[in-house]
């Protein structure tokens, strides 16, 4: 028999699962991700397989949450943005200056108009100046121009020149974007920069995994819309599986519940990621979904990821209270099932005075090649301290403050990670979770409420008492969750920008969980309306009872039974939906989107944008049919390239026209959009 291999690397876990033909699982594995070495990790998933079913897999996919986790974390590997024709307004608005700083930004002449003709032309002394002045202190270029997807030609020249310079990844913004918006595309080709080492990293782990069992078949990776693509294609377009993770949640979540429509809310150590569901297929969003506060020009499933999860760090937001995420941080139950010695440190510290450093410890988390290469003396001590264990903060800020800010520094960088009181801490506390150290979580309680309390006036806990505030430490969870799932479904009715759905799902989310409360329920049970202090509410939030709530992920059965109640909606959580993401993974199908525009600058003449540049035509239908055949062929191509076995196409036309009495019916734009699609290529499996 053959089987399908489906693997997914997640912040905290990786899982592994075996479908069958009938696309059935048949065996399911889950080990901690090991960040630090990703083959180690994913080789425990493997090992809790049947060895000799591993020996007859013709398919391996694989998905995951760590190119989303990067976005929503704001970490990534050192680029240059190199832009060419932009001004200060539009590189203000791309939001590069946030995401990679001032000094990874050179803006260059360049770029062309909306007719495809140049603005200026390259200043080559100046763009290999801008290459060999940051080539040896970045992992990859990113290269975006003004109008490149309607003339690319400076961003592939500018291209040439940084493969001619130096020996690093180079991205340009026309090959990952086709609309205009040039800040946004910008954007999107510096994430995708900042992501292939990390991608690059996770490809090696796998397939070096996977030859160590002699494991000899195709390797494909889910793409943010849910299709697939193989291992060369990925490396090209990294930003294509950001939302990897959550696409391939929502096709197991589907698949394991057996539902076409529901609402879909996967929760994991670093994000929650909620989805709508209708007809058996997630809506997909062709403007970029949103991803923590990032909005990547992808097509992508429409999914709203929040920076919660249950290794989101509890903490004190201004003016806020108590918050949770995005940043992650790693569980102190954690830590101390995996290094006992740190109990001791947690036990002493329940009865001092409280400060910053108590429960905070430091572990090595990414060796970046890039950010190793530009690491101080100091920074390179901590790391070398850091690769022989955690760190004790309080210890390093009493007896080696050089050492403490060294690691302080590497965190930030994304190379290490701090300890932190976290959700999976609070659930270990009131016995919702057992599999890592119980006794530890009491201890990080205690202490974090005492920081709460005494260093900034929050909670009114007893001493010593750590089950009140991991109780509201899951109430938080469970009201953020609930909100998410309010504000998800406002967005999808179409009527809110996120700004405004945020702003009225919180007041709805305190009236949802208001009318179930103890107090309200007391109301409704008595027998004259407005009895036990609580009035009769005016409005009644109700969920569609056509659409489930269908909860995957490690903690769905945590968190999701208090939501569902909460907002009064039927729950779902389906055999195997702890490694949901793994089974989604082998369930796509590639596919491929191309799209190309044709416009009509002036009457009678009709322009057709290629990847070569502009052609012009006289007549309409001919410029059409050119551009349905430049998309087909390029389509085709793609889809071939990114490992499908055979293809077929789909072909579709938005027009910009106006009908009026005195010039007819007049044509201003179409955009022709061509889809390849056809199953992945799979070994053939002696029976």
């Amino acid at each position: 028999m053959a089987y399908a291999l489906g693997i997914d690397t997640g912040g905290t876990f990786t899982d592994a699962v075996l479908l069958n033909a009938a696309r059935e699982v048949v065996a399911a594995s889950k080990s901690l991700t090991t960040r630090f070495d990703l083959a180690q990790g994913i080789a425990a998933s493997l090992d809790g397989l049947p060895a000799e079913w591993l020996a007859q897999v013709e398919l391996v996919s694989l998905s995951t949450t760590l190119t989303t986790n990067s976005v929503v974390e704001g970490k990534g590997s050192p680029v240059c943005a190199l832009l060419l024709g932009y001004d200060a307004h539009q590189i203000k608005i791309s939001g590069l200056v946030d995401l990679l700083g001032h000094d990874a930004i050179e803006s260059l002449p360049g770029g062309h108009d909306a007719g495809g003709v140049a603005l200026a032309a390259l200043d080559e002394a100046a763009c290999r100046a801008a290459i060999a002045k940051h080539a040896p202190r970045v992992s990859a270029f990113a290269i975006s121009a003004t109008f490149a997807v309607r003339n690319p030609a400076h961003e592939m020249q500018l291209r040439a020149w940084v493969q001619e310079l130096c020996d690093v990844p180079v991205t340009c913004g026309h090959e990952l974007a086709s609309s205009l918006g040039a800040p946004r595309r910008a954007l999107t080709a510096a994430l995708n920069a900042r992501m292939i080492s990390h991608v690059k990293t996770l490809i090696d782990s796998v397939q070096r995994t996977l030859a160590q069992r002699q494991i000899d078949a195709p390797l494909m990776i889910v793409k943010g819309d849910g299709s697939l693509i193989n291992v060369a294609s990925a490396l090209q377009r990294p930003v294509s599986t950001v939302l990897s993770g959550p696409a391939a949640s929502v096709l197991g979540a589907c698949a394991l519940s057996g539902l076409d429509n529901a609402i879909v809310a996967d929760m994991g150590g670093t994000t929650t990621d909620i989805a709508v569901v209708r007809g058996g297929l997630p809506a997909l969003s062709f403007d970029g979904a949103m991803v923590g506060n990032w909005r990547p020009m992808i097509e992508a499933v429409k999914v709203y990821a929040i920076g919660l999860g249950g290794d989101s760090e509890v903490r004190l937001q201004g003016g806020e209270g108590l918050t949770i995420g995005p940043r992650r941080v790693l569980p102190l139950s954690l830590l101390v099932h995996q290094h006992p010695r740190f109990l001791a440190v947690l036990e002493r510290q329940q009865s001092e005075i409280p400060h910053a450093s108590q429960m905070r410890f430091a572990q090595a988390l990414s060796a970046d090649p890039a950010h190793l290469g530009r690491l101080n003396d100091s920074e390179l001590r901590a790391w070398e301290r850091l690769c022989q264990g955690p760190v004790d903060l309080e210890d390093a800020n009493m007896h080696d403050r050089d050492l403490a800010r060294a690691v302080a520094r590497l965190e930030r960088k994304g190379l290490a990670i701090y300890t932190g009181f976290t959700p999976s801490d609070a659930a270990h506390v009131l016995g919702m979770s057992a599999h890592w150290s119980a006794a530890a979580a009491v201890c990080a309680a205690r202490i974090w409420a005492r920081q709460m309390r005494h260093m900034y006036g929050l909670g009114k806990w007893p001493l010593g008492d750590a089950v009140a505030p991991a109780r509201d430490v899951v109430a938080k969870v469970t009201d953020t969750i609930c909100q998410k799932l309010i504000e998800a479904g406002l967005n999808d009715a179409g009527q809110m920008n996120e700004a405004n759905a945020g702003k009225v799902a919180a007041l709805l989310t305190a009236m949802a969980l208001g009318r179930n409360s103890p107090a309200a329920n007391a109301a409704a049970a008595a027998p004259t309306p407005g009895a036990a202090g609580v009035p009769q509410p005016v409005f009644a939030l109700q969920f569609s009872p056509d659409l489930p709530l269908v909860g995957v992920g490690a903690p769905a059965g945590s968190y999701y039974p208090a939501v569902a109640r909460g907002l009064g909606v039927q729950l779902v959580v389906p055999p195997h939906a702890h490694v949901a993401n793994a089974v989604g993974a082998v369930l796509g199908q590639v596919a491929q989107r191309v799209h190309m525009t044709v416009t009509q600058p002036v009457r009678g003449t009709f322009k057709v944008f290629t990847p070569d540049g502009p052609l012009d035509f006289r007549v309409l239908d001919e410029a059409l049919a050119h551009a349905r055949s430049l998309a087909a062929d390029e389509a085709r191509a793609r889809a071939l390239a990114a490992g499908a076995a055979a293809v077929e196409l789909s072909f579709g036309q938005m027009d910009n026209r106006v009908e009026n009495e005195i010039d007819g019916d007049v044509f201003f734009e179409s955009t022709v959009s061509v889809t390849a699609f056809g199953p992945p290529l799979r070994k053939k499996v002696s029976p």
